[in-house]
């Protein structure tokens, strides 16, 4: 069974949301088994992430999608802690050649979503692992999906607190789309 996991931070419930959506994209796709890792308050103790057996978990996994909110054109500091407590195992190449891939919501239109995804990018790329882009033009695919034209992932705009439901599809979307490339090269 190929294992995917969702490893987010939400802080005002849209984020959880889209990562309901993607894990549903996943739960769609046969022989695939979603880890649904939520980053929490509790999880960091001044200012360093603690959760070990969260962190444990995904040495087990085939696939991470990773999420957060974008806060001041990055990701949110719990997701920040989250990253930089993976450090050894960086060294230990231990996520090398998992598949990634990433979501983030803001309140502004633009408010710089595309950094986060290219940190997501980035922090994928210092572990060795393989980015699984989205992989539908903005603004051509008969859906309407990937609204806001980010091929790098997928980004979400809510300026209310309630999420398009064209984005809320995408996530879905980005959930097959991750678990069918993690069955094509699981091991």
């Amino acid at each position: 069974m190929v294992k995917v996991a969702i490893i987010f931070h939400s802080a005002s419930g849209t984020t959880m949301k889209l990562a309901e959506a993607v894990a549903s994209g996943i739960r769609s796709v046969s022989e695939v088994d979603v880890v649904f890792a939520e980053i929490v308050g509790t999880d960091i103790v001044d200012g360093r992430f603690k959760n070990l057996a969260l962190i444990e978990q995904l040495n087990n996994v085939d696939a991470m999608v990773f999420g957060s909110p974008t806060f001041m054109g990055c990701v949110s500091a719990q997701f920040k802690a989250f990253a930089d407590a993976t450090g050894d195992l960086w060294a230990e190449k231990a996520w090398s050649n998992k598949i990634a891939s990433g979501f983030t919501i803001g309140s502004n239109l633009s408010g710089d979503q595309l950094n986060t995804i290219q940190y997501m990018q980035i922090f994928a790329n210092q572990h060795g692992m393989l980015w699984a882009s989205l992989d539908i033009p903005g603004n051509c695919d008969a859906e309407g999906r990937n609204r806001l034209g980010a091929q790098s992932g997928l980004i979400a705009h809510s300026k209310d607190g309630e999420l398009n439901v064209v984005d809320l599809v995408t996530a879905q979307y980005l959930g097959q789309r991750v678990a069918n490339v993690a069955k094509r090269f699981a091991v």
